[in-house]
């Protein structure tokens, strides 16, 4: 009963919270209106349903764009690659004994895994496979059950096109490479030693994306007290990506008809995409205002 009701309540303000997660982009001489719908990839793709009238603007859209288009296999298997070190360089140089053993065992715990089969991995994508296996366990996240990336395989199902806003060289950098080696290595220690940093803030970011709070989004992201593997740095490189992803949209979006998807932590405050958008000329306005 404790839950039903929650649900019920969470469902009686959703339709307001969540409106300001969807926008309509017009004007600069765009022939049409194109959509952008921020996500979270640790929220069920069924939240998707309680923000009023996106099935309606997407299927007013011919062609999807997103950050990396998944079903781009190729591209897939180049990123796989990229993921290890070069043959010049060992993990174990970077640790003394004992941080090495302990990364060791907690990998072997967390990911059933250790450095005998995974130190030809990049410290990055360790870290990235730790941080979901710890947001399995403390976040219930589902990759099959994530809004993420629902609506590129809806296209997919479609017929429609897939663009992804960044190239395969730009998606490795992100990736494997925007931080200094040893500093990737130093946050994946940090990470295996104070994992509820992560977890705290990625569930803090959460549950102000169901609010519909993105400038607030990235205000806890550049903020000063982030001490999470998305820190301060990381933002100021997303927020270098806007100005590019801007560029880049301005061809599809003089067009219209696009539906943009991208995760929340890159829309709003004063240095996201939203209002990149608007500094160029273009109209941004929520579909559902409250």
């Amino acid at each position: 009963m404790k839950r039903l009701f929650i649900l019920l309540f969470i469902g009686s303000w959703l339709s307001t919270a969540s409106a300001q997660l969807l926008y309509q982009i017009s004007g600069n001489s765009a022939q049409a209106k194109s959509y952008i719908l921020a996500t979270n990839k640790f929220v069920d793709m069924t939240f998707i349903d309680t923000i009023p009238n996106t099935f309606k603007c997407f299927g007013q859209c011919n062609k999807v764009l997103t950050e990396f288009a998944f079903q781009d296999y190729e591209a897939l298997a180049v990123l796989r690659q990229a993921a290890l070190l070069p043959d010049s360089i060992r993990l174990r140089n970077f640790y003394n004994d004992k941080q090495y053993n302990y990364i060791d065992e907690s990998l072997q715990l967390t990911l059933g895994m250790g450095l005998d089969k995974l130190a030809r991995m990049k410290p990055s994508y360790l870290t990235e496979m730790y941080r979901t296996e710890l947001f399995k366990k403390w976040l219930h996240y589902d990759e099959t059950r994530s809004m993420e990336g629902f609506f590129q395989t809806v296209a997919a199902e479609r017929g429609l096109p897939v663009y992804g806003l960044d190239k395969i060289g730009e998606t490795m950098f992100m990736l494997f490479d925007r931080e200094p080696f040893h500093y990737q290595c130093e946050e994946l220690y940090n990470l295996i030693e104070n994992p509820e940093l992560d977890v705290k803030q990625e569930a803090t970011i959460r549950d102000m994306y169901l609010m519909g709070r993105l400038s607030d989004i990235a205000y806890q992201v550049e903020g000063p007290d982030n001490r999470s593997t998305i820190s301060y740095s990381d933002y100021q490189v997303y927020a270098k990506r806007n100005i590019e992803w801007v560029k880049r949209l301005q061809p599809y979006l003089h067009e219209g008809k696009a539906f943009i998807v991208l995760d929340c932590i890159y829309l709003g405050g004063d240095k996201g995409l939203l209002a990149q958008l608007r500094k160029v000329g273009y109209k941004v306005k929520p579909v559902n205002k409250k």
